[in-house]
């Protein structure tokens, strides 16, 4: 071989073995990106989570997804009842109950002749995950009329809900026969519990309104106190929540007990309220930061009271500020909760959602609280509260424009029973 035909390059001079070896070390440094490359259309893959199978018992003395944990999504959905009496009444109430215990459990659903709808949306797979999905059943005042002899079994304090002076009810928005509240680890499990119930009682169900919402997920944080969810105004939603975990509290402050005015079917149920508050979110980001904290009466990034506490679960001390100095005695947390003796008798669990629905007529951002609450007493619970916040400072930055009040059903006991039957057993001896 010729000078001129000397191997030129890098590999010049190698043997054919050892230009194997560094072809393949080569080769193999280059397989992860390669791999990369070759994934790059894969980005429609589903996103895994190891949460799908977790459930929630369906039946109890009380009905799920009440004192349950909130998880990241809920939705609530508002329907007016078709059935025309108390045999058509009865009906809804087993399906609701069937349906609502399968999609909590999870399972196949069946495989029906091809030419008919299929049993399922197929949404979720051809097996349903229960993804930690609670489904709550509640009536409206409306319900308790003469088309299934009612009238007289009405819970005590069921009304319908009226405006408050900064509200702006939307027809379109509020009330109901009967309230679905839905929440799960994922949006999508909550939509599929909404259209698999729809779809199983077209002829006595007519969807009214429905509102989705969320709460942020925060990493866990061992050993450290757990934290509320924030709203969408930045703040922990849900400082002074009662101790849901508090078997003899929640008898106290959520569920309706024997006597104290009650009809004996309502015992162990509880008066829901459901509201959509909007946030002006353009106008609260442009407000200083220590004219928000004196509004809510926290501090934004630890959710400290400004009074007298250095944590969120720290007690405001407002008898060391009489005159408001510290926390105004406007301030959303001191007209909600004043921490006195009279304050305890208006206590309420709240369970909201964040929702996001877009851009307004106006062109500001469609957002704000899916604001959902539980009480043994509405009057004196939600009610008497609100009343207290007429006229506080932050309505300039919120307005209220639908939702109701409903009456969550006692729980469904056993295999046997099913939702609303200690009622409807009632109104057929008062027949």
């Amino acid at each position: 071989m010729s000078a001129c035909e000397k191997p030129q390059g890098p590999n010049a001079g190698l043997t054919p073995s050892r230009r194997s070896v560094l072809i393949g070390a080569v080769a193999g440094a280059l397989a992860p990106q390669m791999a990369v490359a070759a994934g790059a259309g894969s980005v429609t893959n589903a996103p895994e989570s190891d949460t799908l199978d977790q459930r929630r018992p369906f039946h109890g003395e009380h009905q799920p997804g009440i004192v349950t944990p909130r998880p990241a999504a809920g939705l609530v959905a508002a329907f007016d009842v078709l059935a025309q009496n108390r045999a058509g009444l009865q009906r809804l109430l087993r399906t609701l109950t069937e349906r609502s215990a399968f999609l909590m459990a999870g399972g196949t659903p069946p495989a029906l002749d091809p030419k008919f709808p299929a049993a399922d949306s197929g949404i979720l797979g051809p097996v349903v995950t229960p993804d930690n999905l609670t489904i709550t059943t509640s009536f409206g005042a409306s319900l308790f009329d003469e088309r299934f002899g009612l009238q007289d079994l009405k819970p005590r304090h069921l009304t319908r809900m009226a405006s408050f002076p900064n509200d702006a009810l939307k027809e379109e928005f509020c009330h109901g026969d009967l309230l679905l509240q839905f929440s799960s680890n994922t949006p999508d499990t909550n939509i599929h519990a909404l259209r698999d119930i729809v779809k199983n009682t077209p002829d006595s169900l007519l969807l009214r309104w429905k509102q989705e919402g969320s709460v942020p997920v925060r990493q866990p944080d061992p050993g450290k106190p757990k934290q509320s969810a924030r709203n969408f105004l930045g703040f922990r939603d849900g400082s002074a929540n009662p101790d849901a975990s508090d078997a003899e509290l929640m008898k106290r402050i959520v569920w309706v007990q024997p006597g104290g005015g009650e009809h004996a079917w309502a015992t162990g149920g509880s008066y829901q309220v459901v509201r959509l508050i909007r946030n002006f979110v353009e106008r609260w980001d442009r407000t200083p930061l220590q004219e928000q904290q004196t509004i809510i009466g926290r501090q934004k990034a630890s959710g400290a009271p400004l009074e007298g506490g250095e944590g969120e679960a720290d007690v405001p001390h407002f008898a060391n500020d009489p005159e408001g100095k510290t926390t105004p005695l406007d301030a959303h947390i001191r007209l909600a909760n004043p921490r006195d003796a009279e304050a305890q008798k208006h206590l309420i669990l709240r369970r909201p959602f964040n929702y996001s629905n877009g851009v307004s007529k106006s062109n500001q951002m469609d957002m704000g609280l899916l604001f959902i609450a539980y009480q043994a007493d509405l009057e004196q619970g939600f009610i008497a509260v609100q009343n207290r916040l007429n006229g506080e400072s932050l309505e300039e930055y919120i307005k209220p424009f639908g939702g109701g009040y409903f009456f969550a059903l006692p729980g469904v006991k056993d295999d046997q029973d099913y939702l609303g039957r200690a009622l409807l057993d009632m109104a057929a001896t008062h027949a």
